[in-house]
């Protein structure tokens, strides 16, 4: 019987959600439970980790080390999720500052700034099995399209979103810039794939919207945010979230009409953003105040909060 109990146990940690909150300064991983809001455990990563993403089956964590102001990074940090510890530190094969990152299964898409190009990472093999450059300065942020045909990523230095078409990969790779809102960071498409939003992170603001079936930008939405920094919707795709750390606010948009139905406030300076699959609850990192807000979507009220470590910034969710 103990035994019994025993393995129920141990499956039941197994499945438990786990919130993923990556700290800069501190150069750590902290692993959060989402229901009582406790750090559960910190892993090591390399200087200036900015974002992590989780493998399909949330047991493998992937973390890129994007360096800091003097020193660029060209490491990944490999982790087990469950067990909470490194597996493995990857060096990247000549490409400097992974940033932006989406995981599809085992395989991670990276984008790496200083080298202006992306890459895959593929967690099972343990090995990049490919690579395409953009061309653009400040090749931040990825998003991948169902199916892993084309990806999307924002480049701020060149006020531009790159569309990687690789339908004919890894033979060939088609290439198209796209001129959007000045300094373009947060970007996603949409659940359903009917558009993607681009916000720019300069003072004048300005979200572009894309349709992604003629890659061409159909709406440009004046905004009066001062630092657009993540832009994520909601899985039922209704509306739009941008964090600002400058304004310490999340803004709302509706996502059929461009329209700005909400602000948020916050502790000071959210950065990162993750919704969970369910759409019930929004997460937070306030890089200024060192902590993860949990924010219940239905009433847009903050109902947790739990201090991480030093500049908290990317998120991940394993689990439901």
């Amino acid at each position: 019987m103990k035994y019994a109990l025993l393995s129920l146990f141990v499956v039941a940690n197994l499945a438990a959600d786990t919130l993923l909150v990556v700290n800069k300064r501190d150069a750590a991983l902290a692993f959060v439970d989402p229901a009582s809001m406790k750090v559960l455990g910190k892993v090591s990563t390399g200087e200036g980790p900015h974002e992590v993403a989780v493998s399909g089956d949330g047991k493998t964590a992937v973390v890129c080390n994007y360096g800091t102001g003097p020193n660029p990074g060209s490491t990944l940090t490999v982790v087990d999720v469950v067990a909470r510890k490194e597996i493995r530190r990857v060096t990247l094969p000549g490409l400097l500052r992974p940033h932006g990152i989406q995981a599809i299964g085992s395989r991670f898409y990276i984008t790496t700034e200083g080298s202006r190009a992306v890459m895959r990472y593929d967690a099972a093999a343990d090995r990049v099995d490919w690579i395409s450059g953009t061309g653009q300065d400040g090749t931040h942020m990825i998003v991948v399209a169902p199916g892993e045909k084309k990806i999307y990523t924002a480049n701020i230095g060149s006020n531009s979103v790159s569309v990687l078409d690789l339908t004919n990969a890894p033979r060939a790779t088609t290439l198209k810039q796209i001129a959007v809102a000045k300094g373009p960071e947060g970007i996603d498409l949409a659940p359903n794939g009917s558009a993607l939003w681009a916000a720019g992170r300069t003072p004048e603001g300005g979200i572009s919207i894309i349709d992604p079936k003629t890659d061409s930008v159909v709406r440009t939405i004046p905004t009066a945010t001062k630092f657009a920094n993540r832009l994520k919707f909601t899985p039922d795709g209704t509306k739009v979230l941008i964090s600002d750390p400058t304004l310490n606010e999340i803004w709302i948009f509706d996502a059929a009409t461009g329209d700005q139905i909400k602000k948020i406030p916050t502790a000071p300076g959210p950065s990162g953003i993750l919704l969970t699959a369910d759409g019930k609850r929004l997460y937070v990192a306030c890089a200024s105040a060192g902590k993860v807000l949990a924010i219940d979507t239905a009433t847009w009220a903050v109902v947790g909060e739990v201090e991480t470590g030093t500049e908290p910034d990317g998120l991940a969710y394993a689990g439901k």
